[in-house]
């Protein structure tokens, strides 16, 4: 029993680094980025590429994985993304998933359809037991549970204790008083997109091993991110680290005593979640 709540916190507090920056997009920018496995993916396949291809150790590969993820994001914001914030959302969910569907189609052709296997150092393989076999914590997910962690406490104090938090704030209640006040509104949207986008690119790099890496990552996850959102909230990081832990516990508990049922109890607790608070745990009308 403690054996699955550890395998699923630590599938939780992954799948929050994988969902994050849509939280952030969707909640701060006010902007539906369907799109945003695909940048998971990105970083799971840098981290494969640089490993496989490369020669690289594994936490360079993870390090470069981010940056990769976050100058694709930065690239595609500055050219792509800024010209669809004032469209109306169902522009930006048929854009987003065209996106998706692209980038699915050029990883399969360029990179081919197998499932990608990742390496792991031989620090990160081993796994504790404790209380005679009661608890048992795999090294690489307790290495993804801390990273994690220090992530979340991160990205918390960068948006309530920070300037930059202030300003893209601001810059989110109303564009043009920001603009009037000094705020360069473009480059902290640009910002903000990029580290969503590496945030992504990093989840998907730590899950490549946990959750498997093949060309349609995006669509398979794509749902997962979603009701981490929904769930959650978006008025704080606190509703989606919550959600996801909900999520991550529900998925391996249920597939561990139910596995005919599958994701049916995930699905199952977002509609009793979302009939009991609409607006997510966390959110503004709740409080």
């Amino acid at each position: 029993m403690l054996t699955l709540l550890f395998d699923g916190v630590a599938y939780g507090m992954l799948l929050f680094v994988l969902a994050i920056g849509l939280s952030i997009t969707l909640g701060l920018m006010n902007f539906i980025n369907l799109a945003h496995g695909a940048f998971a993916m990105a970083g799971g396949y840098t981290l494969v590429l640089l490993m496989q291809k490369a020669g690289w150790p594994f936490l360079p590969s993870v390090l470069m994985s981010f940056v990769v993820s976050a100058v694709l994001g930065l690239m595609l914001e500055v050219t792509l993304y800024r010209r669809m914030y004032s469209k109306p959302h169902l522009d930006q969910v048929l854009f987003s998933i065209g996106l998706t569907f692209m980038a699915v189609a050029a990883v399969d052709y360029f990179v081919g359809s197998t499932q990608q296997l990742v390496q792991l150092p031989e620090y990160l393989k081993g796994r504790t037991e404790l209380w005679d076999g009661a608890l048992g914590m795999g090294h690489y997910r307790l290495a993804i549970i801390a990273v994690c962690a220090l992530l979340a406490l991160g990205l918390q104090w960068l948006l309530v204790h920070t300037r930059f938090g202030a300003q893209l704030r601001a810059s989110v209640d109303d564009r043009r008083v920001a603009a009037g006040m000094g705020i360069n509104v473009n480059t902290i949207f640009m910002a903000t997109f990029a580290v969503g986008s590496g945030l992504a690119g990093l989840g998907g790099a730590l899950g490549a091993e946990v959750l498997g890496l093949d060309p349609i990552f995006p669509l398979k996850f794509m749902i997962y991110f979603l009701i981490v959102v929904a769930v959650g909230g978006t008025s704080s990081l606190t509703g989606p680290l919550l959600a996801a832990l909900l999520l991550g516990i529900a998925d391996v508990a249920g597939k561990y005593y139910v596995p005919k049922l599958g994701a049916f109890i995930v699905y199952t607790l977002m509609v009793l979640i979302l009939m009991w608070r609409p607006q997510g745990l966390f959110s503004r009308s709740n409080a």
